[in-house]
């Protein structure tokens, strides 16, 4: 088991950044394909960055692609997303979450969640 906690989240306005982190405790950090999703008020929960144990792969969903960088210290069991180029569209609770596979090619969601941190982006 691995238990996650955010940080980082808060008010931006848009174009701005920010950098939200994830930490990890439980069982070996690199047993994770890491990631994060976020959920908008109303609307279903979506992944939107993922990255496999090693760091050597990433994916993220359209919407982000470009704008926001996904990244793990495997020696510090952190996992970050960096956001820039912020959009009033972004505004979301955003998860961490780890799951043992390859989540992001997966029908179900990953096994582990954060509590999440809110970002706000206004305009």
């Amino acid at each position: 088991q691995v238990h996650l906690v955010e940080s980082g989240g808060g008010s931006v306005q848009a174009g701005g950044s920010l950098t939200l982190s994830c930490t990890a405790s439980g069982e070996a950090f690199d047993n994770y394909n890491m990631g994060w999703y976020r959920q908008a008020p109303g609307k279903e929960r979506d992944g939107i960055a993922c990255i496999s144990w090693n760091g050597e792969s990433t994916y993220y969903a359209e919407s982000v692609q470009g704008r926001f960088s996904i990244s793990r210290d495997n020696t510090r069991n952190t996992l970050t997303l960096q956001m820039d180029s912020l959009r009033l569209e972004d505004t979301a609770m955003y998860y961490c979450v780890a799951d043992t596979s390859l989540w992001w090619f997966n029908d179900r969601a990953p096994d582990y969640w954060g509590q999440g941190t809110q970002v706000t982006v206004s305009s």
